[in-house]
């Protein structure tokens, strides 16, 4: 039992949608700290620095979900060297008057191959040109990869997650998605592409023999982590990559080792099933 009450929340626009508040709580819940507690907070870009400067010592930390894992960066007072190479934090620490940003999402998409027995990808293809793209291919240098490939509808949107791969040790090639198919097979396809944007890629994909990463959760599954199941590859949806940043952020947060894993997924899990 935990009798001292901190706060925490998940901040961003639109944020209804956040599985994280089920995530947190279960963690608190079954690591004993009952008097914490994590809520969903609808925050803009312009609304960040504002509800920064508001907090009291009682906020334990902060979740960033888009527009604000950029802004951030420049509201705090620290910046850990992946949230700098990555161009993005989705986590805030708050402790002795203090704002450390991080990101955890690289440890999340790390974590969620390495469980799926993907750890060691020979190549790759990362689809979409974002924040997560960004994260994805500093995960796959952090798992010893070398060179990747970036496919984007618009090159020229690409140079920050480039970049970032570049920064983090990774040769990035970018390419465009029409012309996607020349760039299989691969071992392994991170889909980074919003909503059903990756359904026209489902069969070339699922036909090359790739084991897939989609960071798609919900509704789940996309018609491209269905294809690649019927054709009997490996796939890893987006809720691993969330249920284990979320972990990472615990235990920033809490400052405890021994974060209930099984718990968080089994109430995200039920979350999903319920909204389903």
């Amino acid at each position: 039992m935990d009798g001292t009450g901190r706060r925490a929340a998940v901040l961003g626009s639109p944020i209804a949608h956040s599985l994280s508040p089920a995530l947190h709580r279960a963690a608190y819940a079954a690591m004993g700290l009952d008097a914490w507690s994590y809520d969903a907070v609808e925050c803009g870009e312009d609304g960040l620095a504002a509800f920064l400067d508001g907090l009291g010592p009682d906020w334990a930390g902060l979740s960033l979900t888009m527009p604000l894992k950029r802004a951030a960066l420049k509201l705090a007072d620290s910046v850990s060297d992946l949230a700098l190479k990555v161009g993005g934090a989705n986590t805030v620490v708050l402790r002795d008057g203090r704002r450390h940003a991080d990101n955890t999402d690289v440890y999340g998409i790390v974590t969620a191959l390495r469980e799926a027995g993907l750890g060691a990808p020979g190549s790759a293809l990362v689809l979409g040109g974002g924040a997560t793209a960004a994260s994805a291919l500093a995960a796959l240098a952090e798992l010893g990869l070398g060179e990747a490939v970036l496919a984007v509808r618009t090159p020229d949107r690409a140079a920050e997650a480039a970049a970032a791969g570049e920064q983090c040790g990774l040769a990035v090639r970018v390419a465009t998605l029409d012309d996607l198919a020349a760039h299989l097979p691969v071992d392994l396809v991170v889909s980074t592409l919003p909503g059903r944007a990756a359904d026209a890629f489902a069969e070339p994909v699922a036909a090359s023999g790739a084991a897939l990463f989609d960071v798609v959760y919900a509704p789940w599954p996309t018609a491209l982590a269905a294809a690649v199941g019927r054709a009997g590859g490996t796939v890893v949806g987006g809720f691993e990559m969330l249920l284990h940043q979320a972990v990472r952020q615990v235990e920033l947060m809490t400052g405890r080792d021994g974060v209930p894993v099984a718990a968080m997924r089994a109430a995200g899990e039920a979350e999903l099933a319920r909204r389903s």
